[in-house]
């Protein structure tokens, strides 16, 4: 014969079922890879034909130097 379940575990195993899947679905979203759209096959550019970080910054920093003097001659003619 089965031991009756109690009138309170019902409502513990409950509350723990609506806390533990919230919790496993977010652990599976965070160990998840994430597809990226880069990814496709045949969009990948060669590193070769790519500027490197340096030169992108150097152009950066050459178009931030311009605009600064831009700036400073045209508060120097007003």
């Amino acid at each position: 014969r089965e031991a009756p379940v109690p009138e309170m575990l019902a409502p513990c195993l409950l509350r723990r079922v609506v806390l533990t899947v919230p919790l496993v679905l977010v652990a599976a979203l965070l160990l998840m890879e994430p597809v990226r759209s880069d990814q496709e096959a045949g969009t990948a550019i060669p590193a070769e034909s790519r500027p490197c970080v340096d030169c992108h910054a150097f152009e950066f920093m050459q178009r931030a130097l311009q605009d600064l003097k831009k700036t400073a001659y045209n508060l120097d003619t007003r």
